[in-house]
């Protein structure tokens, strides 16, 4: 997974990490503390209502957050969209808030009286996103009990909502409340955007700070299936170098070099002939890759090999003739060499 379409969550796991290192190093832990007494009644210290969203007070809660972003934060803003997203994170940021101080004036004599998670809380109103809009993969069973792929994640999210009750729970439900009442569209917050000079203002100065956003690079080599079972049981103990792979990225320049000297005549170098022929053959015997003519693989004509090659001047000989024999004939042949490059 990567954090394509995803910039919103790369950016909220930055700030996130960077912040709760950064009030650790420098001792600044108790200024995000949220406290009802005396920090709200007594002294009314109200910017700590903001400011405790702004970094997590250990680094095992901080550790949970960041895999849950990762791996249900990217999913849902893919879901909703960047622009979207980041609304649903500011319109579920103030709705927690209100909720946090209710339920501290409320709940202060049961024993509530401060909230220590950070922003656990807006990652919970994620989790119940993602939970909601995001279906399983796929289910197993353990002991008869039935799971899926998103089982590992609500485990986690269990784990932090009983790591320090109460707060930790009231935190939880806090969370899973708010997107409750988004995913509701209780006072159309659905429809709720971001005023376009923050997102302008965030894409142009912002978003060079969240870096790189590209999809990891995929390889462009392939292994052809091979259709005969017989075949892949005779060359099971065959080594690697044997095996022909087709490759969709364009020769090299030394590449191109080295086959233009060895079939121009001009330059010295060995030119294609029937004895050229006769020595593959006999180094395909030794190398054993005479088993593939064994195994049903069709003799193949130069000239078909020459319109291959004509028709496609950028792929290698040994390619053309690797499609050729995995092919039954040369229509299929030029599909999978068209397939190959796209």
């Amino acid at each position: 997974m990567s954090f394509e379409n995803a910039s919103v969550t790369k950016g909220l796991m930055m700030t996130y990490g960077l912040t709760s290192i950064l009030v650790g190093l420098f001792d600044v832990k108790h200024y995000f503390h949220l406290q009802l007494v005396p920090h709200l009644s007594r002294h009314h210290q109200y910017w700590r209502l903001v400011l405790h969203h702004l970094a997590f007070s250990s680094s095992s809660d901080l550790f949970i957050a960041q895999l849950l972003l990762f791996n249900a934060g990217i999913q849902v803003e893919r879901q909703f969209g960047s622009i979207k997203y980041a609304s649903f994170v500011v319109v579920s940021s103030i709705l927690v808030t209100i909720l946090e101080l209710a339920s501290l004036i409320v709940f202060h004599r049961a024993g509530l009286n401060h909230i220590a998670m950070g922003p656990a809380a807006v990652v919970f109103s994620i989790m119940y996103q993602y939970s909601r809009i995001v279906p399983a993969t796929y289910k197993y069973r353990i002991f008869g009990v039935p799971l899926n792929n998103k089982s590992f994640l609500y485990l986690l999210a269990a784990q932090t909502a009983i790591s320090r009750l109460p707060s930790s729970g009231a935190v939880s439900i806090i969370g899973i409340l708010v997107g409750q009442i988004y995913r509701s569209d209780l006072a159309n917050l659905k429809t709720y955007r971001l005023p376009s000079s923050i997102v302008i203002f965030a894409t142009r100065f912002l978003l060079p700070f969240v870096g790189a956003l590209r999809p990891p690079r995929r390889s462009n080599r392939a292994l052809p299936d091979d259709s005969r079972g017989s075949t892949t049981t005779r060359n099971t103990s065959a080594t690697p170098q044997n095996e022909e792979v087709i490759t969709t990225a364009r020769p090299s320049a030394e590449a191109a070099t080295t086959r233009h000297r060895h079939n121009d005549p001009s330059s010295g170098g060995e030119v294609t002939t029937g004895t050229g022929s006769v020595m593959r053959e006999w180094v395909d015997e030794l190398t054993g890759r005479t088993e593939h003519a064994a195994a049903g693989i069709r003799v193949l004509p130069e000239a078909e090999i020459d319109q291959l090659t004509a028709m496609f001047p950028d792929v290698q000989r040994d390619v053309v003739v690797a499609a050729l024999q995995r092919s039954p004939n040369i229509e299929a042949a030029v599909e999978t060499l068209l397939s190959s490059q796209t």
